[in-house]
Parts: C-alpha cells; sequence; structure tokens
C-alpha cells in the first residue's frame, strides 16, 4: 500500500516524529482530569498550537490529538457518545496544519489503550475491543488522518484487536507498545514478543516499537532488543524526556534538548527509523533532535555501556528477555501519553 508515511520512509534515513501531548496541553492550561480532546472542539487554536510546534520544530510526522479517543476512554467524562465528531475533528485540525507546511507531514491519527482488561482476565471481549477501535479508526480516517497510530499498548491482545479494526478501516497503520516493567509491559509483553508478533498478524503494520516507559536508556535497550530479532520492517522509539521528578508542585522530566538529541542519534544507530519523545519532550527537545539528526553521521550499534555513559542508568538490570527476568504483576493500565 503506497501512501505518505510509506514515500517518506522510502526517501529518508531516518524520520523525526512529535512529542508529548499531555505535557504540551498541561502548559497551555490543561488541567488535570480534564479529557484533552474535548479540546478539539472546545479549544482548536491550541490543537492547532500543538501540532504547529512540532512541524515548527522539524517534525516529519505529529500524532492528533485523539489518545483517549475509544468510546471507553471518553465515557469517564460522559462524552463516549462522540467519538466520531472529536476523533474526526482532532484529524481535521492536523490535516490543516499539515497541509499548509509547505512539505510532507504525515498525521498520524492516535489511537490509546481502552483502560480495559480483555478476556479472559478482564471483561473485554475481543470483539467488543475492535468495535471500539474501529469507530475511531472510521473517525480518524474521515478527518483526514494519513496513517492510524497504535500507542502505550501492554497487552497482544488488545494490539491484536486494533489491527483487526484498522484492517476494518481499510487504513495503514502503526503500532507501539510501552516497555516500563524491567524491560516488560504491564502484561508482560518484551520486545522479542512484539518482534514475533507484528509478523503473525494478517495485516502486520508499516512500522511498530516502544513509546513512553521509563527513560531514553530503557527505550535504547529494547530497539536493540527488536534489532536482535532481525526485523527488516521500521522500529519506533519515541521515548520519555528523562525521568519524571516532582518539583514545586508539578511534574516535570530532567531530560535536556541536548540529552534528547543525543538519545535521537543513538536511537537511529540502536536500530530505530521514526525517533520522538512522548513524556516531558516539548518543541525544543525536537528541535536539537532534528538538530542531532541531520548533523550526525549514522555510527556503529551503541553497546549497553555506551548508552547509559550516554543517557544515563537504566531503571532495572534486565531488559525482561532473559532467564532472570521475573514477570511482572498483570494490572490496569489507564495513563495517557503526556
Amino acid at each position: 500500500m503506497t501512501n505518505a508515511l510509506n514515500k517518506l520512509l522510502e526517501t529518508n534515513d531516518a524520520l523525526l516524529a512529535d512529542g508529548a501531548t499531555g505535557t504540551n496541553l498541561f502548559n497551555m492550561g490543561l488541567q488535570s482530569g480534564d479529557a484533552p480532546e474535548l479540546w478539539n472542539v472546545e479549544a482548536p487554536d491550541k490543537i492547532r498550537a500543538l501540532y504547529q510546534g512540532s512541524v515548527d520544530a522539524g517534525s516529519d510526522l505529529f500524532l492528533t490529538n485523539t489518545f483517549g479517543g475509544t468510546s471507553a476512554r471518553l465515557k469517564l467524562h460522559d462524552a463516549q457518545n462522540r467519538v466520531g465528531e472529536l476523533n474526526r475533528i482532532g484529524a481535521e485540525l492536523g490535516r490543516e496544519v499539515a497541509d499548509k507546511s509547505g512539505r510532507t507531514v504525515v498525521v498520524a491519527g492516535s489511537v490509546g489503550p481502552t483502560g480495559e482488561i480483555m478476556e479472559p482476565i478482564g471483561s473485554l471481549s475481543h470483539a467488543g475491543a475492535v468495535e471500539m477501535f474501529h469507530e475511531q479508526a472510521e473517525a480518524l480516517k474521515e478527518g483526514g488522518a494519513d496513517v492510524l497510530w497504535v500507542e502505550t499498548i501492554s497487552a497482544p491482545e488488545e494490539f491484536r484487536a486494533a489491527a483487526e479494526a484498522f484492517a476494518l478501516a481499510d487504513m495503514p497503520w502503526c503500532g507501539t507498545m510501552s516497555f516500563d516493567t524491567a524491560g516488560r509491559t504491564m502484561m508482560g509483553v518484551t520486545s522479542a514478543d512484539l518482534a514475533q508478533l507484528v509478523e503473525t498478524l494478517p495485516n502486520p503494520p508499516i512500522a511498530f516499537g516502544a513509546n513512553c516507559g521509563t527513560g531514553a536508556s530503557d527505550i535504547l535497550r529494547t530497539v536493540l532488543g527488536f534489532a536482535a530479532q532481525g526485523t527488516e520492517r521500521p522500529v519506533i522509539s519515541k521515548g520519555n524526556a528523562g525521568i519524571p521528578k516532582y518539583v514545586d508542585g508539578h511534574i516535570h522530566y530532567d531530560g535536556t534538548p541536548e540529552l534528547m538529541g543525543q538519545y535521537a542519534a543513538m536511537a537511529r544507530d540502536a536500530g530505530a527509523t521514526i525517533i520522538g519523545g512522548c513524556c516531558g519532550t516539548m518543541p525544543d527537545h525536537l528541535r536539537k533532535m532534528r538538530e542531532a539528526l541531520d548533523t550526525t553521521s549514522r555510527g556503529t550499534r551503541p553497546t549497553l555501556d555506551q548508552i547509559t555513559d550516554a543517557l544515563g542508568p537504566f531503571s532495572s538490570a534486565s531488559d525482561g528477555t532473559g532467564d532472570d527476568a521475573a514477570v511482572p504483576e498483570r494490572r490496569n493500565r489507564r495513563r495517557r501519553r503526556a
């Protein structure tokens, strides 16, 4: 399938994605507990500014403000009947910004986890998850998204449901999981598991990888895990801007723009093709990441020691794939991309 993202991948060594949604919107006045998706209608100029910040910083693609756009997530804000409206407008605003950029910028329709646990552990059925993801996908498609982008997923069952829904919508897609529990997702998936999972899907993603997690060092170790599987599919790395710390009543990520520039170059060398930021990543970070990708030559694949020397220590001794890696406790996940 030929699409805008595939064309960019064919002509670029590495692509720069966007940064955080929540962090930037909180700086614009969003309050904790509010639904960012409602701003697509209530504060469209702020959503345009969110997208524009990524474009101006040099991003080749950005994600729409629709992470919590399923009916299950919007139900928490009594907006479960507004899935079509909020997702469509979120994508339309993105299309508007991308089309006036003067270059090819991909609008990726963000799809986050439902927040529910799927059968057999929880009560959400496969058919129910597919239905929710399909409803959101169709709205993002109608709004002009170039590609769908499911992110921050923990369970393979939910990943499969999203893939099936995107096939029903006849849309190309990308998918990432969050490896934040000693190298595994909260539901126990390892980097090797995900690399193998995507190849079993009837409609595999254009690209796959990791987002969020803990810090820049950890996500690069996960990227090395994908590369070790010999995948030929483009790998995504969207790491947090350092580690969150509580400062003066607010969450602050300690990763500097310079550190994120180093991270971007090392992510490319580790095997990632689409490189961006997640929680805490602002336009200033993205500018340094763009500069690093444009001005540094591709190097050899970094070692674990080189990663920690440059970006700081890992948060755990194991990457989740060794014999000594414990399977984490399974629990619900309602975090959004901050």
